[in-house]
């Protein structure tokens, strides 16, 4: 595949491809044949055994808008965290300016009372001026050129203390937006952690509420979907038209994810032990020496665009209308990703969910 011994990667997209690729349209997601049952025989009057229930499927429709939900909110969650690191770090750094400038103003005042308790003590005559009261002319001119130079001096001194003062203020005032926006980030930040939990809750609780046979059902449902969905995105010819080979920055990157493979997804996690979407895709780019914007929507909004057919294992690709999810790209039309909360960093189809697009972190 192109980026070193991946024994573990390689079986996983194996599996994918194989299952995907070499299953028989319209039969590659039937159920599994019922087991025998120890019951008697059905009268000829009996229905067979029903596929999965209208009510199982609608619980799985349910469970997807819920995870989707607290999807949109942990990016919604990312995206306040990082704004409120960086109004954190703004405010650190204009305090210490405001603490520097508050020195230097303290030496622009010790040197404006300087001068102004000589003034007081020649009896409010400046020395440079006292040699204009010489009746040696030479004292005079050498007097002359130094009132000059100390009425420059004290005009100068009077400038940066005016300057000092504005910088001042302009710093606290800054500070103070600062301080204004953080508070606001922060409330974003509970807020989406509230909906987060929510979210999650109300999946759990429908989960729970099934029987264990429901929810080994269930299960098989949602990867029937994903099967369904890759195989018909396999189906358009598209691995035909996708020759890309990883760059070297992406090789490192795919390397990276592939080492996390296992790790349980828990939302705002972005390492070492436990990862959400886009902290995987942000931690594997930085990994690989490129550090890329940390949730999902920005990572569509500021990296490079690229089509499909011309990805490469290393880009990433964004998925849903409302770019709330990402993985990367490991070649063969497999991705590996943080899918959502009671999952593991897991190796997946490509086409398994709806694409947005393609982005580059290193175009």
């Amino acid at each position: 595949m192109g980026w070193g011994k991946r024994s573990i990667l390689s079986a996983a997209v194996t599996v994918v491809c194989a299952v995907t690729v070499l299953a028989a349209p319209g039969t590659a997601f039937a159920a599994p044949a019922p087991t025998p049952s120890t019951s008697p025989s059905p009268t000829p009057s009996t229905s067979p055994t029903p596929p999965p229930s209208k009510d199982l499927e609608k619980v799985r429709e349910k469970l997807d808008q819920l995870y989707h939900a607290a999807a949109v909110a942990t990016d919604a969650y990312n995206a306040a965290e990082e704004k409120a690191k960086q109004q954190s770090a703004q405010i650190v750094a204009l305090a210490k300016k405001i603490d520097e400038g508050q020195q230097k103003l303290a030496r622009l005042q010790d040197q404006a009372g300087a001068a102004a308790r000589e003034q007081y003590r020649t009896g409010g005559i400046p020395p440079t001026a006292q040699f204009l009261l010489s009746d040696d002319p030479g004292q005079v001119l050498d007097g002359a050129g130094l009132v000059l130079q100390g009425q420059r001096a004290t005009k100068s001194m009077m400038s940066e203390l005016t300057t000092t003062q504005q910088q001042l203020q302009a710093y606290a005032d800054d500070a103070a937006a600062q301080w204004q926006k953080l508070d606001a980030e922060r409330t974003a930040k509970a807020a989406a952690q509230k909906k987060i939990q929510q979210q999650i809750t109300a999946a759990q609780k429908l989960e729970s509420e099934l029987e264990k046979k429901d929810r080994e059902r269930l299960a098989k449902l949602e990867d029937e979907a994903a099967l369904k969905a890759q195989t018909q995105w396999l189906d358009t010819g598209i691995l035909k038209r996708i020759h890309g080979t990883a760059s070297a920055q992406g090789e490192k990157a795919v390397a990276f994810a592939t080492a996390q493979l296992g790790k349980p997804y828990v939302w705002g996690a972005e390492g070492p032990t436990s990862y959400d979407c886009s902290g995987l895709t942000s931690q594997a780019w930085a990994a690989a020496g490129r550090p890329i914007p940390r949730t999902s929507q920005e990572q569509w909004q500021q990296l490079k665009h690229v089509d499909i057919k011309d990805m490469r294992p290393g880009d990433l690709i964004i998925y849903f209308d409302d770019a709330s999810h990402v993985a990367i790209y490991v070649g063969d039309g497999a991705i590996i990703q943080a899918p959502r909360p009671g999952r593991t960093v897991t190796v997946a189809g490509a086409g398994s969910m709806p694409i947005l697009g393609v982005v580059r972190p290193d175009a």
